[in-house]
């Protein structure tokens, strides 16, 4: 078990999100850096989708009544047990009664930390994954509390201490993130001038970004003027409503585009410019307020390079930490 001692800026649970209710309005929710996560779980011998804790910027101060491993991942920011600093991206043997603290963050913006066995959540259409928005899923449906107590799984495969990622697949958190970006599904929306400038800005994150999406602040766009379709509102960014996928890029206004993530909704009536490659997900969810970032515009055949590269180096480490 593990008892929250304090639980951070927001920690909750988290896991490979739940999938297959997009069309009912559900979003997936799930651990917003998939590599960082799905690294820690090999790292400690879990199945792939063991739930484990996501935190942001400030990490959890935990202790463990079990003898059990864990792995800290995602952020660079120090972890300690029992006052002693431990590496992370490396599998830590911990005993029962010590305490995992985290120290200050240096780049990146979220911790996840995996433990031999996962999360033992109740599952909830599938996934352990904390949706708080709607309060379902993880524990209780939110963020953790101090005092509260969660269990551990039992299925872990191999734990095992001393497990290392490669440092060169350790991720690099740039204060300046460069991701992929689809563009479409009403890119003709804007103005080409105004198309070539959301590529060409280094646009900055505000305080609004969240699980839901990152808001970000560098210049205005315009719109192709035209005559407000039936049914759409009156902002030149409405349309009369489409699905949003996860990634997806609108621009309410022409200013400060939302990029949506896992816990956004699922549709609605702004214009999307474009989707963010999904692997390139996991580059968003580590930056912070301040940070900034570049959209690199590609086509769907390199959109599906990208993926491919990153999935068949996850499949790769996953083959060596085992």
């Amino acid at each position: 078990m593990i008892r929250v001692q304090d639980p951070g800026l927001e920690t909750t649970v988290q896991d490979t999100g739940r999938l297959g209710y997009y069309s009912i309005g559900f979003p997936p929710s799930g651990a917003l850096d998939s590599f960082a996560y799905h690294v820690g779980n090999a790292l400690v011998g879990n199945e792939p989708g063991a739930a484990a804790l996501e935190a942001v910027y400030l990490g959890p101060t935990l202790e463990f009544t079990v003898d059990t491993v864990i792995a800290v991942t995602g952020a660079d920011i120090p972890a300690f047990v029992d006052g002693e600093e431990i590496p992370t991206w490396e599998s830590v043997a911990v005993s029962s009664g010590s305490v995992l603290s985290f120290g200050q963050l240096r780049a990146g913006a979220r911790p996840y930390v995996a433990v031999a066995g996962g999360i033992d959540v109740p599952l909830y259409y599938g996934s352990r994954s904390t949706y708080t928005l709607v309060g379902i899923g993880g524990f209780q449906g939110r963020a953790l509390r101090a005092g509260d107590e969660l269990a551990l799984g039992a299925d872990a495969r191999d734990p095992k201490a001393g497990r290392r990622l490669d440092g060169a697949d350790v991720p690099v958190h740039p204060s300046t993130a460069e991701v992929h970006l689809l563009v479409g599904l009403h890119s003709y929306r804007l103005t080409e001038d105004s198309l070539a400038r959301f590529t060409d800005t280094e646009w900055k994150v505000t305080p609004d970004a969240n699980r839901v999406g990152y808001r970000f602040r560098g210049a205005e766009l315009e719109f192709v003027p035209r005559e407000q379709p039936f049914g759409a509102g009156s902002d030149p960014a409405n349309v009369t409503d489409c699905g949003y996928p996860v990634g997806s890029v609108q621009v309410p206004g022409g200013v400060e585009p939302i990029v949506l993530l896992q816990d956004a909704v699922t549709g609605g009536g702004y214009a999307t410019l474009g989707t963010v490659v999904s692997v390139d997900r996991d580059r968003l969810a580590q930056t912070k307020t301040g940070d900034r970032t570049r959209f690199v515009p590609v086509d769907l055949d390199g959109a599906l390079e990208v993926r491919r590269d990153r999935l068949g180096a996850l499949d790769r480490i996953r083959s060596a930490l085992t």
